[in-house]
């Protein structure tokens, strides 16, 4: 790995501030800041373009280090990260239709990713939000994005939508299109609600954003994709960026739980052992040992699918159930090992004041993010069983 971005001493100074932003459900505007000098929010631009020039892995080793340090922290900047690192991918691969996002982002504009919305579980393939043509190869978007993260600080907003007919013009010919596309926060049509009050997560300030006409030009319209699956290298570096960088947020998350586990088994005793550490217990030893067996299985995971995309290995469709697969096991792993941290740890991580208390509301929400169980068990099925007939 190059030399990390964020010092030891940067990632101290993450985690304490992390309970405070819980508790108060405030943006990490301090976190934000440093992040921001430590041109931690370049990390994908090339050097060319004046970036440090890191690639996907060493960008998700990154994630993890940031995530034990403070969750919803590293899940916010994520999506920055997504960003700047699909642009990245395409970038290397010969496409420069988003080498702007990369040049932006090297002069301190931020991204954030205006893709969810509820009821939508075709995510990438489809879309409830009304992309309508300007009639000069732009478009005003029309809709309601959930989770959008970064929402007191970004600058730049990816949307997705679905053309239909301008608001009072000529019913649209031909099979509309999902509209990919970049709105500004300076440019108006965006209302971003005050209305995140999660269990977990909660400095990552992931808001209600509605879209009322937010305008994309012409030269900030990426993609127009027929809806449904497609392999679009813009499809594919999105959704290859965003499983890799999620599944190194939640695996920060487990590491940093058991790091927990075995403090608090050398911490605790147990008067039934005349006080001997729980450490010396071999159902405590065995909890700890069973955490450290499933994170183990991780990393190696992440840094072979990283490499490989790194590496511009061409696994066409194939990327969707390598990712999502990465995904689910990282996040479903990280639920087991934290719940395990807090069986080693005691009745002490019940309170909300307490790291662990933290980690397992934050662990959480891992099962929301796409691709969600479901969706990577019916995209594992396609490949190996083919499509249901009928």
């Amino acid at each position: 790995m190059t030399s990390p971005l964020l010092t030891d001493d940067l990632l101290d100074r993450i985690r304490s501030r992390a309970a405070t932003y819980d508790r108060e459900n405030t943006f990490f505007t301090e976190d934000f800041e440093e992040l921001t000098a430590a041109d931690y929010l370049k990390a994908f631009v090339p050097a060319a373009m004046g970036g440090p020039g890191l690639g996907l892995r060493d960008v998700a080793h990154e994630q993890i280090r940031l995530a034990g340090a403070a969750p919803a922290t590293a899940l916010a900047v994520n999506m920055h990260h997504v960003w700047t690192g699909v642009a990245r991918y395409l970038y290397e691969r010969g496409d420069h239709s988003l080498d702007f996002v990369l040049e932006e982002a090297a002069r301190g504009e931020v991204f954030a990713f205006g893709y969810s919305e509820p009821g939508n579980d075709l995510v990438l393939f489809g879309s409830r939000t009304q992309a309508r043509p300007d009639g000069e190869g732009g478009y005003s978007f029309h809709g309601r994005k959930i989770f959008t993260s970064l929402s007191p600080a970004w600058t730049r907003l990816g949307v997705l939508g679905i053309e239909t007919a301008a608001e009072d013009g000529p019913a649209l010919e031909g099979d509309p299109r999902l509209v990919h596309a970049f709105v500004t926060r300076e440019g108006g049509g965006v209302d971003v609600l005050d209305d995140w009050d999660t269990v977990g997560m909660r400095a990552s300030q992931s808001r209600t954003t509605m879209l009322v006409g937010a305008h994309a030009p012409a030269d900030r319209v990426v993609r127009r994709l027929a809806p449904g699956p497609s392999t679009d290298p813009l499809v594919l570096a999105i959704f290859t960026t965003f499983e890799v960088l999620l599944a190194s947020v939640y695996t920060g998350i487990g590491k940093r739980a058991l790091e927990l586990a075995v403090e608090n088994a050398h911490r605790r005793t147990s008067m039934k052992n005349g006080g001997r550490p729980l450490s010396q217990d071999p159902d405590i030893r065995w909890r700890v040992a069973d955490a450290g067996i499933a994170m183990d299985g991780i990393y190696p995971q992440i840094d072979q699918v990283a490499g490989e995309i790194d590496a511009l290995v061409d696994r066409g469709a194939g990327w969707f159930t390598a990712v999502a697969g990465l995904k689910v096991r990282a996040t479903e792993t990280a639920r087991v090992v934290v719940d395990q941290a807090i069986r080693v740890s005691g009745g002490s991580s019940y309170f909300t004041s307490s790291e662990l208390g933290r980690l397992y509301r934050d662990v959480l929400a891992g099962i929301f993010h796409p691709s969600d169980d479901e969706s990577a068990h019916s995209t594992f099925a396609s490949a190996l069983l083919g499509p249901v007939e009928g």
